[in-house]
C-alpha cells in the first residue's frame, strides 16, 4: 500500500525525537551562573512535574519570592525575565544575541531597568506574580517555545503592562514569537521589544488594550 518514502520517514522520526529531547533537557546551572544571572524557581521541583502540573509553573516558590525581594531592584520601569519554558535550546542558542542588546536598548531609551534573572520551570503567567512583587511597570518574559518538528530553538517574548495575579488575563499580553536565526533574528527582536516597551509605558497598556 501507499507509504512515505524512507528518507521522509527517517527525517520525520529524527525531527520528532529532537523535539522530545529538547522538552526534557535542562538548562545547566553552570550556564546560568556563567551568564551572571540570579536563578530562582517556580513551585516545580523537576521536569516531569513541570510537564504535568502547569499550574505550579505559574507560581514562584517561597524561596524565589524571598530572593527577588532581597536581590532585585524594586519598582523598575521594565523587568526582564528569562525562563526555560518548553525549550532549553531556545534559551542557550539565542541568549547572547537578545539579552545584552535588549538591556542596552532599554537603558539607552532612558528607562529604569530591573535586575534580570532566570526562572527555572516557569510558565508564562508567572510574570504576573513577578511584576506584582517587584512593582514593575512592564514585565518582559523571554521563554522557550514548545518545539516544532525540526525547530527546537524558537524563543517567545511575552510583555505585559502592570500585571496583577488576580486580574491580568492572556489578552493583556503582547507576544512576539518565532525568535531564532531562521525566523525573527534575536538582535532584531531585541530592537522590536525595546520599542514595544516604550509604547506600553506611553500608553499605559499592553495586549488588546494598546492602540497601534
Amino acid at each position: 500500500g501507499p507509504r512515505p518514502r524512507t528518507q521522509a520517514l527517517l527525517r520525520f522520526l529524527a525531527d520528532h525525537s529532537r523535539s522530545k529531547d529538547t522538552v526534557l533537557k535542562e538548562v545547566p546551572e553552570e550556564w546560568v551562573k556563567a551568564q551572571g544571572l540570579l536563578e530562582v524557581r517556580s513551585e516545580i521541583s523537576d521536569k516531569n512535574l513541570y510537564l504535568t502540573r502547569p499550574d505550579m509553573g505559574r507560581r514562584l516558590s517561597p524561596e524565589a519570592i524571598d530572593a527577588l525581594k532581597s536581590q532585585c531592584v524594586m519598582n523598575p520601569d521594565v523587568q526582564v525575565v528569562v525562563s526555560d519554558g518548553l525549550s532549553t535550546d531556545a534559551i542557550t542558542a539565542n541568549y547572547e544575541e537578545i539579552l545584552p542588546p535588549l538591556l542596552a536598548g532599554l537603558k539607552q531609551a532612558g528607562l529604569n531597568v530591573g535586575t534580570p534573572f532566570f526562572v527555572r520551570y516557569g510558565r508564562v503567567k508567572i510574570e504576573d506574580q513577578i511584576g506584582e512583587i517587584l512593582g514593575a511597570k512592564v514585565v518582559i518574559l523571554l521563554v522557550g517555545e514548545r518545539p516544532g518538528l525540526g525547530q527546537s530553538e524558537s524563543l517567545s517574548c511575552y510583555a505585559v503592562y502592570s500585571p496583577r495575579v488576580a486580574t491580568t488575563v492572556e489578552a493583556d499580553r503582547t507576544c512576539i514569537s518565532n525568535i531564532h536565526q531562521g525566523g525573527t533574528p534575536p538582535v532584531e527582536a531585541a530592537a522590536v521589544i525595546v520599542d514595544l516597551a516604550k509604547r506600553m509605558l506611553e500608553q499605559k497598556a499592553s495586549g488588546i488594550n494598546m492602540t497601534r
